[in-house]
């Protein structure tokens, strides 16, 4: 091996390559983790703005036609059903009428009324009684088995009355809130509920929840809680990773 003197150098002219620096990986840790913390808050936040979502625990109104049920506009004094008609109440935890729970008996009239012939200067309306599950039962109450009735009323009868004629006794609140039917629940009416199933203390009790409970007029449908939009702290959360990652590209290609 030749001695160091006399191994041969660069040429001249010819430029010697050193490594660069590494790039510092300081900044970058420090911004996966700012991110990772980003997240971990806006997670947080959508999981919190969920589990404080309030409802209403109340008996929904309902209008059954061929197989499905529908929502009904109008409370059960207002309604008057034509002979063949069926009618649904379902007891449930809901925020507004596009969350309430429908009746889980199918709407068949043919079924439910037939062992109650035609009468003259007479109608009958078929009813659906669900009074829901364990988990919208208030606090102590255990909900009693779903049923179904057929009731010959008069003709210019209202479902309020139908309702009345089968199903004693009824129970109501402020506004003519149908808050029990045959003594279920035994008590509360309408109240406002946390996330978690528990009546809100900071509710007005009876506070009417939608139109279809109410037995004297419609009312207006509740909101639907007032947290912060999921469709909002999602797109936040997508900006900050496109921001972060922006970042991190620019560092790369400087070092």
């Amino acid at each position: 091996m030749p001695p160091a003197a006399a191994r041969p150098g660069p040429r001249p002219g010819a430029q010697t390559q050193r490594p660069g620096p590494r790039p510092a990986r300081g900044p970058a840790l420090a911004l996966a983790a700012l991110l990772a913390a980003l997240l971990a808050a806006v997670t947080v936040v959508l999981g919190s703005g969920t589990a404080q979502a309030a409802g209403y625990r109340y008996w929904s109104f309902w209008e059954g036609s061929g197989t499905t049920w529908t929502y009904a506009t109008q409370g059960p004094s207002l309604v008057r059903p034509d002979d063949g008609s069926v009618q649904g109440f379902r007891f449930a935890v809901s925020e507004d009428s596009q969350d309430a729970a429908k009746p889980r008996h199918a709407p068949d009239f043919a079924e439910i009324c037939r062992d109650t012939p035609a009468k003259g200067g007479t109608k009958r309306v078929a009813l659906v009684i669900d009074p829901g599950t364990a988990a919208d039962a208030p606090d102590g109450e255990t909900p009693p088995p779903s049923r179904t009735a057929c009731a010959r009323v008069a003709t210019d009868a209202s479902t309020a009355e139908a309702l009345a004629s089968v199903a004693k006794p009824l129970r109501y609140g402020n506004d003519a809130l149908l808050c029990a039917i045959t003594r279920y629940p035994a008590s509360g009416c309408g109240e406002q509920v946390s996330g978690n199933g528990h009546r809100d203390s900071a509710a007005s009790p009876g506070a009417s929840p939608s139109p279809g409970v109410s037995s004297s007029d419609s009312v207006s449908s509740s909101d639907s809680g007032g947290g912060p939009s999921a469709g909002l702290l999602v797109g936040v959360s997508a900006v900050l990773v496109l921001g972060v990652a922006g970042v991190l590209r620019a560092r790369r290609r400087r070092g």
